[in-house]
């Protein structure tokens, strides 16, 4: 019996479990990728000739999203969300050392004079946490590259969520070979979301009859005469004295 002991084998090891947790989240995040660079961020046209964004190898159809088994969309799902609760964390801590950096390159008079002033310390204590939690994500992850899309991209996109990042969805074509049955593991937060709409109240005819008709208004029973002009009015006085 494996009492206290959570989480799926997935017939593996301790070791193969934890390099196949690591090696997928790190493909979940390197779906972000820009389309014209591989996973290793080397340029397609530079790389390969043959190996162009238009012939689709090794291309995300998708961003944001891996196709998996669901036992171990599961077990990754906590995974990934760790690591982005830990960037979320230093995001303070790298806008606070952003007031205390310098512009100035490496190995000039500006950057030596700044490197030996307090503005350095004050760089130096604010950017230290930030620091440690990068290496704390470089630790799960293993892969340089989906760690600064991490920390530039997804983790400011969910700064102002309380966890829930990502989504399993079930698919209803089972795995080719195995018959394993596949989910979608994805972000929140793109276009493929539900937006949520209030119904309107439908209108009955017993509405309609008891809303009270506007008044209607009134008209006149009996045209007024038009008044007569002043200056015919004096012409008859004239002519009833003559």
């Amino acid at each position: 019996m494996r009492h206290l002991r959570k989480g799926r084998r997935l017939g593996r090891s301790a070791s193969h479990r934890k390099a196949l947790f690591r090696n997928m989240a790190s493909s979940l995040l390197l779906t972000e990728r820009p389309d014209d660079v591989n996973e290793s961020y080397y340029l397609y046209s530079d790389y390969l000739a043959a190996d162009t964004p238009g012939t689709g190898h090794n291309t995300p159809k998708v961003k944001g999203r891996i196709v998996t088994t669901v036992q171990k969309a599961k077990e990754l799902r906590p995974y990934v969300e760790k690591c982005i609760t830990v960037a979320k964390k230093a995001l303070p801590h790298l806008r606070e050392a952003e007031k205390f950096a310098t512009k100035a390159k490496p190995n000039t008079p500006e950057y030596k004079e700044w490197r030996e002033s307090e503005q350095w310390q004050k760089w130096n204590a604010a950017m230290a946490p930030a620091v440690a939690a990068r290496r704390r994500v470089v630790a799960l992850l293993g892969n340089q590259r989906a760690v600064e899309i991490l920390f530039d991209e997804v983790a400011p996109r969910f700064e102002d969520r309380d966890g829930g990042y990502t989504r399993i969805l079930k698919l209803a074509k089972p795995r080719l070979g195995d018959a394993g049955i596949q989910a979608i593991l994805e972000f929140v937060g793109n276009d493929r979301d539900r937006v949520k709409t209030e119904a309107e109240r439908p209108a009955f005819d017993s509405d309609e009859e008891t809303a009270a008709p506007p008044a209607a208004a009134e008209a006149p029973t009996e045209e007024a005469a038009p008044e007569a002009p002043a200056e015919e009015a004096a012409e008859g006085e004239e002519n009833k004295e003559g």
